[in-house]
């Protein structure tokens, strides 16, 4: 069985709206879905604004930094100015060799945090904490949940291509209003039986999801932690979860698919899959019965892992250049996402959730050195994964539940995280080639999305329902993060 949300009609967080920030772009979008909308906003506000052991202008430089690693002018900007109207020094804006020791200290965290957590190590927490200008665990743990936060919150605003307005680009516009907190009015978009005010495409519009040539004899999936923030069961879905995307993982090869997403705008239509094609797919899924053995999922793991490392021959190769406005928060530029599957020779295993989990292990360790922040995640974590109104592409009563979870574990497998139990070969089966790759550059790359990567995929799923996807990317990338950064952690602390 299967649990549906309605939407809720106002907020359910007791926020006053004169403490949050202005209702800018990236807030009106996440308004789409007020559930999840109420829990970001009281995380972002707890972690920037509420108690806790750092410092004002330590928060919100960590914010500048954090979007900083990913090219994020949107952010940096917004950050800057929120900086400064803390009274925070602003020679500091003059970049990292103008900022205290202390805090120049934690800049190699953030650049393996943003691109390869699985390098972090216990000694870099112990550095941190020892010498002259030592850290102490509970300030540690708060800049970690901050820098993961501000990554991931990069990640959902380049694939909502919202970064575009402070480009001098054409600027992203809602044609119909997403609902606020408060708001007595259902979202426009999140009823498959309502129609948008304006038809209209919008930078939120219809999310088509042109697919490769299927492989429908693939039995490979990607798998990570399937639990967003509680138990492992949730249903992750949201409106946003596009039927296009039911295809197996191989295509026409990266050759055909040099473009990136935009080629995927130019491949035949015939080669996508229906919505009701995927509701099959996911029905069949949830009759099988038969158990595969621990080496058989394994084996499934490795190849979806293996799958997502090739994925890189059909993204540009060559990076966004670095803008100079924001050179100065950068060091070492090049230092950028690697696959998890080609880490090489460093002795690095896979991340396993039966051995470190979030709501096992890392909920309680974040909650005992930050108070409450830890109650917090989980239950933006639990709202991004279970959030779902049963619809699909205009089709009520679908039970989203296993195409939630494969793009939950295949954004986790992505940073090496695997789930045990989980059945990677159902992300094959679900999630195309396109999908795929739109999610690992959103994750690792956001600064190559463009909005016409955006609308070039889940074509099929309405508006609030690609930016659903997008949530997911962002909190399941969150996640990821934290459990690297809070598993070292405790290996420094026993």
């Amino acid at each position: 069985s299967f649990q549906c949300f309605a939407a809720s009609k106002k907020g359910t967080l007791d926020i006053d709206m004169d403490d949050l920030d202005d209702l800018d772009q990236v807030t009106q979008v996440i308004s789409y879905h007020p559930q999840f909308h109420d829990h970001f906003l009281g995380t972002q506000n707890f972690i920037m604004k509420g108690d806790g052991p750092l410092p004002n202008d330590y928060r919100y430089y960590l914010a500048i930094i954090a979007a900083a690693r990913h090219q994020c002018p949107y952010l940096v900007k917004r950050y800057e100015k929120e900086f400064l109207n803390q009274g925070g020094d602003s020679s500091w804006l003059g970049g990292l060799d103008f900022i205290p020791a202390k805090l120049r200290a934690i800049y190699d965290i953030n650049k393996i945090l943003a691109h390869r957590p699985w390098l972090l190590r216990k000694e870099h927490i112990e550095r941190l904490t020892k010498g002259k200008n030592s850290w102490s665990l509970s300030e540690v743990v708060h800049a970690m949940v901050l820098l993961s936060h501000f990554h991931s919150l990069s990640s959902f605003v380049f694939s909502c291509g919202l970064t575009q307005k402070l480009d001098g680009l054409a600027s992203p516009k809602l044609k119909s209003p997403p609902v606020l907190v408060g708001s007595n009015e259902a979202p426009v978009l999140c009823q498959t039986t309502n129609t948008p005010i304006d038809p209209q495409k919008t930078v939120l519009t219809e999310i088509s999801l042109n697919n490769a040539k299927p492989d429908y004899n693939s039995q490979t999936a990607v798998g990570s932690n399937g639990s967003g923030g509680g138990n492992g069961n949730g249903n992750g879905n949201g409106p946003g979860l596009s039927a296009g995307n039911a295809m197996g993982d191989a295509g026409p090869g990266a050759a055909a698919l040099n473009g990136y997403l935009a080629t995927a705008q130019q491949l035949p239509q015939q080669h996508g899959i229906s919505v009701e094609a995927l509701m099959e797919r996911m029905k069949v899924l949830s009759q099988k019965q038969d158990e595969c053995s621990e080496a058989e999922l394994s084996s499934r793991f490795q190849k979806v892992e293996q799958q997502t490392a090739e994925l890189a021959a059909a993204t540009p190769e060559a990076a966004v250049a670095l803008p100079p406005n924001l050179s100065h928060y950068v060091d070492d530029p090049n230092f950028i996402y690697q696959d998890f599957a080609r880490r090489g020779t460093e002795n690095i295993n896979t991340f396993r959730i039966q051995d470190y989990s979030w709501e096992d292990h890392g909920y309680s360790l974040v909650d005992g050195l930050y108070n409450d922040v830890g109650t917090f995640l989980d239950e933006k974590f639990r709202a991004a994964y279970n959030l779902t109104y049963c619809t699909m592409g205009g089709i009520k009563n679908v039970d989203t539940s296993k195409f939630r979870r494969a793009i939950w574990n295949y954004i986790q497998c992505i940073y090496g995280i695997r789930h045990d139990d989980y059945d990677y070969g159902e992300v094959n089966q679900l999630l195309v080639r396109p999908l795929k790759m739109f999610i690992k550059t959103a994750c690792c790359f956001p600064e190559r999305i463009t909005t016409k990567d955006y609308d070039s995929v889940l074509v099929e799923l309405q508006d609030s329902e690609k930016v659903h996807v997008n949530l997911m990317i962002m909190e399941a990338r969150n996640q990821a993060e934290l459990l690297y950064a809070l598993r070292e952690i405790m290996r420094y602390m026993t």
